[in-house]
């Protein structure tokens, strides 16, 4: 997919990789660009940056909830008649183990991956009627390896990936192209507290959230399905597939390296 002349949907749109996104979709000539996130004054700057660009609405938008996912939709058709990308990007973290609370657990699943599983029920009847559409969902190189300091976050992003194969695999005779984007540590207010994807902040360096970009961009004119702003990534899950055992015992030594570092501060 090329993006000029698309109408596009991004979640969590306020800042960090949203509000990239929205820039580069912009700056690549999309026609109309939704940008969604519950914090509405950074929404308001994101839509005031891109605005001279293409034509920009806002709305504010709660992903883990159902309605707002499907009224944050219909605005997108109302105001443009379809829509060809949608980048259900919104995301959160919660450190910790098994031990978090049982509501913490139920609310990043929510955001983490109901969110995208809402997109799709909004979504997907008028893309499977136009018989074209592309959904780009976020997840995390946690979600093809994992998460060390975060049962939470591993699990939700593990989940997030395995939904995307899913439509991938539903959907992809039917003209709907999926991809998912898989980065490991992006210079956002998530890894401003500590937050690493997929392992521990910085490990193959931190990059910047127009890098990514400049990868989402080309991922999809290739149409492939990981987008992997970090490529390194690919080769730790090969290592992972072809002795898990030895990978598993590697990421425990990244652990301790990880509760290490944690004790120190």
């Amino acid at each position: 997919m090329e993006v000029k002349d698309k109408v596009v949907i991004v979640t969590g749109a306020s800042s960090g990789i949203g509000k990239s996104l929205c820039e580069r979709f912009a700056n690549e000539g999309a026609s109309g660009i939704v940008a969604s996130d519950i914090d509405s004054k950074g929404l308001t700057d994101t839509v005031e940056t891109i605005a001279s660009k293409t034509e920009a609405l806002g709305v504010v938008c709660n992903v883990g909830v159902e309605g707002e996912v499907g009224a944050l939709t219909e605005r997108a058709l109302d105001a443009f008649g379809h829509v060809d990308l949608f980048c259900s990007n919104a995301g959160v973290f919660t450190p910790g183990d098994e031990t978090v609370s049982t509501d913490a657990w139920q609310s990043i699943w929510d955001v983490n991956v109901m969110s995208h599983v809402f997109a799709a029920r909004a979504v997907l009847p008028s893309m499977l009627a136009r018989g074209k559409g592309y959904l780009l969902n976020t997840s995390s190189a946690a979600g093809l390896l994992s998460q060390v300091g975060s049962a939470p976050y591993a699990v939700t992003k593990h989940a997030a990936v395995g939904f995307a194969e899913w439509l991938a695999i539903t959907y992809g005779q039917r003209g709907i192209k999926v991809s998912v984007l898989c980065p490991q540590a992006v210079r956002t207010a998530m890894t401003a507290v500590g937050a690493g994807d997929g392992g521990v902040a910085g490990l193959d360096g931190m990059l910047e959230p127009e890098q990514l970009a400049d990868t989402v961009i080309t991922t999809l004119s290739e149409e492939k399905f990981l987008v992997l702003p970090h490529p390194e990534v690919l080769t730790y899950m090969r290592r992972k597939t072809e002795d898990y055992d030895r990978w598993l015992a590697g990421m425990q030594r990244l652990n301790a390296k990880f509760e290490d570092a944690y004790r120190r501060r």
